[in-house]
């Protein structure tokens, strides 16, 4: 078993997780036990939310570490979500991740079960996604064909996020946080573009504007 972080490290990553996961609460995410966060903790091991336990359940103490292969480290924890092997793919293959977040949030599910990309028709969406939402794959839960679809339906975008044919959104960040929040706008955007085509044709936004806006907000904005 190779070493994991110190355990300060790793207190403050369980901690942190579980915060996140009431954040997708408020955010009207997800809905009974759907949805997970998991985080690196290190270049060998990551935290994710247990299976099926509810959201009030949940404590730092309870997010099951995991190697990148997705098995627990510990043989007594509680089972990992069964998006684990997904994860554990992500991680493998984009070393510049740090958390990957899952959910079934309403509008964004909405357009992945159309198998429709989310068209960069906001300013909103140019600043955080750097284009379209793209859509990847179906595939079924259980093994790291997920994984391998978030992966490679990313491969060349800007997007954080990838709604996956008739499954649900997932989103990579350079930390888990960073993860929770592209999934928080993901949904944002998806509603309202999905209000947008209720009243018109959205209007397109020139791609020299998205990488104007995209630069900006990325490079610039913010302290």
């Amino acid at each position: 078993m190779s070493k994991v972080t110190s355990p300060a490290v790793l207190s403050d990553v369980r901690r942190e997780l579980a915060d996140l996961h009431q954040a997708l609460i408020e955010s009207g995410l997800v809905v009974w036990t759907a949805g997970n966060v998991s985080a690196r903790v290190d270049d060998e091991h990551f935290l994710i939310k247990p299976s099926g336990l509810a959201y009030e359940e949940l404590t730092p103490e309870s997010m099951v570490l995991c190697d990148m292969d997705g098995e627990p480290v510990d043989a007594d924890a509680l089972k990992p979500s069964s998006d684990v092997f997904a994860h554990a793919y992500v991680y493998r293959h984009r070393a510049d991740v740090g958390g990957v977040v899952h959910t079934h949030s309403t509008y964004a599910t909405a357009w992945a079960a159309r198998n429709e990309a989310i068209p960069c028709v906001l300013t909103a969406m140019a600043d955080e996604f750097g284009g379209e939402i793209p859509v990847g794959p179906f595939a079924l839960i259980g093994g790291d064909d997920i994984g391998r679809g978030v992966v490679e339906t990313l491969d060349g975008h800007r997007s954080p996020a990838v709604l996956m044919r008739n499954h649900g959104v997932f989103t990579i960040g350079g930390s888990a946080r960073s993860a929770v929040k592209a999934a928080v706008m993901c949904e944002d955007v998806a509603r309202t573009v999905h209000i947008s085509r209720q009243l018109g044709a959205p209007l397109p936004i020139a791609q020299p504007d998205i990488d104007s806006l995209y630069d900006r907000y990325q490079n610039v904005y913010g302290q």
